[in-house]
C-alpha cells in the first residue's frame, strides 16, 4: 500500500474506491448544510440549472469513501440538461470512516465493515431526507430521481424498496432511480431482493466493473429479478468501477455513455414512455 498522501491505482474495485477518499473532485458550484432527522448535518452541494421555474431534482449519492465534491461530470450533466443536481456527502461513510476501517481492518475487509455496517447505512437514508427537506425549501419539483453509484447504488435500491439484510428501510419518496455499479445477492442483499422495485429503475455496469463479491455479471443480477415496467440494464464495455465516479483510464467515455443513456432513461420515464433503449457505440443496453 501506498503512503497516505498519494493515489492508489489498482484493478481490484477495492483499491478504486480507495481513490475515493485520497484523490476527492472538485468544481462544486454551492455548499449548503441540512438538517437531518437525527440533528446531524448533511452537506449538499448544488449543481443549479439557469433557467428560471420549478426543476426537476436529481440527488446523487457517491460510493464508499466519497464526499459531496465528488460526481462533478454527472451533476454538472444534469445540471445542463435542466435538472437541479445535488450531491449528498454522508459523513459515516466518508473519508475519514473509510480510513479508519481500512487501516484498522485492511483494504478489502475495510471496505466490506463499511458497506454492510447498517449504522452507516440507515445513515445514508437520512441524507437522503435532509436533501429531500433542503430541496422542498427551494419549490415544488416536478419530479425527483435519486442516482448512487457503488455504495451509493444501495442507497438507491435501499429507497426503492429492494428487501436487505441489513434492516434498512426507506421510503420510495423519488418517481425514479438510477444505480450505478450496484450489488448482487451476497452479504446485503437476498436473492428476489429487487422483485418489490414498481418505479423506473437504470442498472448500469461495465465488463471491469468488478464487485467485493463478484464481477460485472454480478452486478447485473438485480435487473433479472426486477418485475417489468421501465427497467433498464445498461453495460458499458471496459467500463470499470472508477470510471463511473469518473476516474481512470477511459472514464471520459464511460462519463458520455453514462449521461447521454441516464439522460434518455429519465426523459422516457418522466413521459410516463420508457420504450425501447437506444443502442449506442461502446455499450449493450436492454430493457423490460
Amino acid at each position: 500500500m501506498q503512503a497516505r498522501g498519494s493515489c492508489l491505482r489498482s484493478p481490484i474495485l477495492a483499491g478504486a474506491i480507495f481513490l475515493l477518499w485520497c484523490c476527492p473532485d472538485g468544481g462544486a458550484q454551492q455548499l449548503v448544510q441540512q438538517r437531518r432527522s437525527d440533528g446531524a448535518e448533511t452537506p449538499l452541494m448544488v449543481y443549479a440549472p439557469q433557467a428560471s421555474g420549478c426543476a426537476p431534482l436529481a440527488v446523487i449519492s457517491p460510493g464508499a469513501g466519497g464526499t459531496e465534491n465528488g460526481y462533478a461530470y454527472l451533476a454538472e450533466g444534469l445540471r445542463d440538461r435542466g435538472w437541479l443536481a445535488v450531491v449528498m456527502g454522508h459523513k459515516e461513510s466518508g473519508p475519514g470512516t473509510l480510513r479508519h476501517d481500512v487501516f484498522s481492518s485492511g483494504l478489502h475487509q475495510g471496505l466490506k465493515e463499511m458497506v454492510t455496517d447498517p449504522v452507516s447505512q440507515r445513515a445514508r437514508i437520512m441524507d437522503v431526507g435532509a436533501a429531500l427537506q433542503w430541496a422542498e425549501t427551494q419549490c415544488r419539483h416536478p419530479y425527483k430521481v435519486l442516482l448512487g453509484h457503488s455504495m451509493g447504488s444501495d442507497t438507491v435500491v435501499f429507497e426503492a424498496g429492494a428487501r436487505n439484510k441489513l434492516g434498512v428501510k426507506a421510503e420510495d419518496r423519488f418517481d425514479a432511480y438510477v444505480a450505478l455499479s450496484p450489488s448482487g445477492v451476497g452479504s446485503i442483499f437476498p436473492q428476489n431482493a429487487w422483485n418489490g422495485i414498481r418505479k423506473p429503475l437504470y442498472i448500469l455496469t461495465g465488463t471491469r466493473d468488478k464487485g467485493l463479491e463478484g464481477d460485472w455479471k454480478w452486478r447485473a443480477t438485480p435487473y433479472d429479478e426486477l418485475p417489468p415496467g421501465c427497467k433498464w440494464l445498461g453495460v458499458v464495455d471496459d467500463a470499470t468501477h472508477m470510471n463511473f465516479a469518473g476516474r481512470g483510464m477511459g472514464h471520459r467515455k464511460v462519463e458520455r455513455l453514462t449521461l447521454d443513456t441516464v439522460n434518455a432513461f429519465l426523459t422516457g420515464a418522466q413521459d410516463g414512455q420508457c420504450g425501447q433503449p437506444p443502442h449506442p457505440s461502446g455499450m449493450t443496453l436492454t430493457a423490460k
